[in-house]
C-alpha cells in the first residue's frame, strides 16, 4: 500500500470514530425529542415519533445535499445511482427493521445483536476473498463483541430467539451491506456527492410510507413540530447525527478495510454511554423535560474498556502501516489455500 494511501487510513479511522461519536449521541437526542413530543400528544405512537424524525433528518439531508451537488448531479453516471440507490435501501430498510425490533425485545438486546456486522463483515471477506483475518484483527473482533455485550447488559439467561432478535440481525445484514458497499472497487471512481444526495432521497423514500402509514392528521402532527427545542433537536439530529455522521461514513470509510471499519463503528454504544452520564440533564434543562443523567457502573467501566481497548489497537495498526510504508503486516491478511 503507498505511504500516501496509509496515512489516509489513519486518518480516515479516527475522522470514522467522529462518525460515531454523532451516532451516539444521536441517541440521548433522539429519547430527548420523543419525551418532549410525548407530552404535547400523549395518544401518538412511538412508530409515528420515530417515522416523523427521519422523515425530517432525511428529508432536510436530501435537500442540503441536491442543492450542494447540483452541478455535479446533471453527470451523474448509472453507477453513482446505482450505488446510492442501494445505499439507501439498505440502511433506510436497516433502520426502519431495527425501530420495529425494539418493539419485540429489549433495548440491550436490540443494540447487542445490531452490532453482529462485526462479525458477518469478517465471515463475508473470509468467503469471497479466502482471506482469513489476522491474529490482532480476531483479538479486536473478540473485545468489541464482549465490550458491547457488557456495555449493553446483555442477559444471555433471557435470550430467546422471537421476532424481536431475528429483526435485530436482520437490521444488522442489511448495515453489513451498507458498510461493504462502500469498498465495492466498482464503485471507486464515483462522485461522492452525488452518491449522497441519492442515497438520502432514497432513504426518504423508503421512510415515507411509513410514516403516511402511521400519522395521525397533519393538525397533531404540526402540534408535534410547534416547539423551538424540538426543532433545536431536529438540527442537531440532522446537521450532526445524519449529515456530517453519513458524510464522513461515505467519504472516508473506503480508505480502510471494511473489517477495521466496522469494528470503530461498534464504538457506538460506548459514546453513548458516556455522553448518558451528563447529556440528559442538558436536554433537561432547556426543554423542560424530566431525564436523568445515568452514573458511572461497572458495565461501562469494563466494557467501555474493551471496546476503547481495541479500537486503540485498530488505531495503533494504522499508525504502525503508515511508519513502515514499504511492509504490509502480514498479521492483517493471510490467504486462504491457492
Amino acid at each position: 500500500m503507498p505511504f500516501g494511501k496509509q496515512n489516509d487510513a489513519l486518518k480516515a479511522s479516527w475522522l470514522l470514530l467522529l462518525a460515531t461519536v454523532f451516532w451516539g449521541f444521536s441517541f440521548l437526542a433522539m429519547k430527548s425529542l420523543g419525551m418532549i413530543q410525548k407530552e404535547i400528544l400523549p395518544e401518538a405512537s412511538s412508530w409515528f415519533f420515530s417515522a416523523l424524525s427521519l422523515v425530517v433528518r432525511f428529508g432536510f439531508s436530501a435537500l442540503i445535499l441536491v442543492l450542494w451537488a447540483r452541478r455535479t448531479l446533471k453527470g451523474w453516471t448509472r453507477r453513482e445511482l446505482e450505488q446510492g440507490i442501494f445505499l439507501g435501501l439498505a440502511g433506510g430498510v436497516g433502520i426502519l427493521i431495527q425501530m420495529d425490533a425494539v418493539n419485540y425485545t429489549s433495548a440491550s438486546t436490540t443494540a447487542f445483536l445490531t452490532q453482529s456486522y462485526c462479525l458477518f463483515i469478517p465471515i463475508y471477506v473470509a468467503i469471497t476473498k479466502r482471506i482469513w483475518p489476522g491474529k490482532r484483527l480476531l483479538l479486536n473482533c473478540v473485545m468489541v463483541v464482549s465490550g458491547v455485550a457488557i456495555l449493553s447488559q446483555f442477559n444471555w439467561q433471557q435470550m430467546r430467539f422471537g421476532r424481536g432478535e431475528a429483526e435485530a440481525i436482520i437490521a444488522s445484514v442489511f448495515f453489513t451491506a451498507q458498510i461493504l458497499l462502500l469498498e465495492e472497487p466498482r464503485y471507486a471512481r464515483n462522485n461522492v456527492n452525488n452518491v449522497l444526495a441519492m442515497m438520502f432521497v432514497v432513504k426518504l423514500a423508503s421512510v415515507l410510507p411509513v410514516f403516511f402509514w402511521v400519522k395521525p392528521s397533519w393538525h397533531e402532527v404540526a402540534m408535534v413540530c410547534n416547539s423551538g427545542p424540538v426543532w433545536l433537536i431536529y438540527a442537531i439530529l440532522t446537521l450532526f447525527c445524519t449529515l456530517a455522521a453519513y458524510m464522513l461514513m461515505n467519504y472516508w470509510q473506503p480508505h480502510l478495510e471494511s473489517t477495521r471499519a466496522g469494528l470503530i463503528y461498534c464504538a457506538e454504544p460506548l459514546f453513548t454511554s458516556v455522553f448518558a452520564l451528563f447529556v440528559p440533564q442538558m436536554f433537561s434543562t432547556f426543554a423542560g423535560i424530566s431525564y436523568a443523567n445515568e452514573k458511572v457502573t461497572a458495565a461501562l467501566l469494563i466494557g467501555g474498556g474493551l471496546i476503547t481497548g481495541a479500537n486503540v489497537l485498530n488505531l495503533m495498526t494504522g499508525a504502525d502501516l503508515a511508519a513502515k510504508p514499504a511492509v504490509v503486516a502480514e498479521q492483517d491478511a493471510k490467504p486462504v489455500g491457492k
